[in-house]
């Protein structure tokens, strides 16, 4: 019994590099298969981004996504 349970916590555990690496690539074939379409809302909850497409569908984005600006150049 209790090597089954061993078997099922180590199914469990997940390396945080590895989720979210798993994450970036699952987001970057969603956003992959926006391009073309028309967004219509987007909603910013409390645990995830909606994004509504005119055509009806929607795309749920959940975690820490992030964003990144350019630094303005040094003249």
């Amino acid at each position: 019994m209790n090597d089954r349970i061993d078997e099922l916590l180590d199914l469990i555990e997940v390396e945080p590099d590895a989720l979210g690496k798993a994450e970036f690539f699952q987001v970057q074939a969603m956003l992959e298969s926006l391009a073309g379409k028309t967004i219509e809302s987007v909603s910013v909850e409390e645990t995830r981004v909606t994004v509504t497409t005119s055509d009806g569908s929607r795309y749920f984005f959940y975690g820490f996504l992030g964003s990144e600006k350019p630094e303005p150049k040094a003249n």
